[in-house]
């Protein structure tokens, strides 16, 4: 039976958290233990009723033959046609409290109901876990959240291909919308044009930050962009369920001497963080390497740097940093970097005269070094209407 994961690494994983059994309940951890399946019905909603679609995947160590699946019941039509590894497969969910009570049985039927049980606590609703422990009262639940997230960090040949395309269908529509956009146009009306944009060939809206200088401001509103000023369109949209985040900057015209020299500095940092990377540096050097560079330019003080994990989610593993804007323990910052981990590495800049700037690029750890997805049009996207 071959898994659409790395079958040893997740053993040696339960090993280190003491996991009898890991259950698993967030959409894209159930998403990556199917290979790719997801149920179309609540593709993009999981409410129903006054409970929510929950399903729940089961997998006992070292005892793949006993794994379960819980779903709900209208999924049997997309099994039909789309099967996956799983045997034992009950689809008759519709209460996530009876989601618990069911996974419960599974668990008895397995001789676990003593065993330790590894949840994913952020993603996992009370109801449920209520009533997982009124049924296995004698079993002991661990979070098994860090132990997913370091499954997942190292991407597959396929993963890898879904992130490049879902990074160059961003650029490409972020690129059209800038250079073809008519001026007074709001930011709202660009972000629907992105989200029309980015459907239309295939990929899963789900953001775009748009900020019209000199205004710092990122939610889409009735802000126009004019005659001069600058555009940011930072956007997220998936395909096949991997994520591409990119951002990229335009101007209604032609940049002045300060717009150029502002891209030239956040595009200084980036380029010093980019060459860091490489297999066995750590996220502490990669921090390291952009910070000097932005120690040198003259608007330093307006500058913030980052750089995260990405894959299926934006900022999961290897998280390189314990000091970024969205709070986790940094388990990559003194750790070496492998083949296959992916990084978003982002540079804003707030200031006052031109307003906000920033890159976001998408790099790849090879064996050789790294590479880039989605690398066009770093520099400033004129738009000459």
């Amino acid at each position: 039976m071959r898994l659409p994961f790395n079958e040893n690494k997740l053993e040696a994983l339960m090993d280190e958290i003491g996991a009898d059994l890991i259950l698993v309940s967030s959409k894209e951890n159930v998403h990556y233990f199917l290979g790719g399946y997801r149920f179309f019905f609540f593709s993009h909603k999981d409410a129903l009723g006054v409970s929510r679609y929950l399903p729940l995947i089961g997998y006992p160590k070292s005892r793949k033959e006993d794994t379960f699946y819980i779903g709900n019941a209208m999924e049997v039509w997309q099994q039909e046609v789309e099967p996956f590894w799983i045997k034992n497969i009950l689809n008759n969910q519709w209460l996530s409290d009876k989601a618990g009570v069911d996974a419960a049985n599974f668990i008895r039927q397995i001789g676990l109901e003593n065993g330790t049980i590894a949840i994913e606590k952020a993603f996992l609703p009370a109801d449920t876990f209520e009533s997982l422990q009124k049924e296995l009262p004698n079993a002991i639940f661990v979070d098994a959240v860090w132990a997913l997230e370091e499954l997942r960090v190292i991407k597959t040949p396929e993963e890898l291909g879904m992130l490049r395309t879902a990074s160059e269908k961003i650029v490409e529509c972020m690129t059209d919308v800038m250079q073809t956009t008519l001026p007074g146009t709001t930011t709202y009306e660009i972000a629907e044009t992105m989200r029309r944009k980015e459907t239309s060939m295939g990929l899963d809206f789900e953001y775009c930050l748009t900020s019209t200088g000199p205004s710092y401001n990122r939610a889409p509103s009735n802000a126009e962009w004019e005659k001069g000023k600058i555009i940011s369109l930072d956007s997220g949209g998936n395909w096949k369920g991997y994520l591409g985040d990119l951002c990229r900057m335009g101007v209604m015209g032609e940049p002045t001497p300060l717009m150029l020299e502002l891209l030239d500095e956040v595009k200084s940092i980036q380029s010093a963080a980019r060459s860091t990377v490489k297999p066995g540096v750590t996220g502490k050097e990669i921090f390291q390497s952009a910070l000097e560079e932005q120690a040198k330019c003259a608007h330093a003080d307006e500058i913030i740097f980052l750089a995260h994990g990405m894959g299926m989610i934006q900022h999961e593993a290897p998280h390189l940093t314990s000091e970024g804007v969205v709070p986790y323990p940094g388990t990559y910052a003194e750790r070496p970097l492998s083949p296959g981990m992916v990084l978003s590495i982002e540079t804003d800049m707030k200031n006052p005269d031109v307003g906000f700037v920033k890159l976001e690029d998408t790099i790849v750890v090879t064996e050789n070094g790294h590479e880039a997805y989605g690398d066009k049009s770093r520099d400033w996207v004129i738009n000459q209407n």
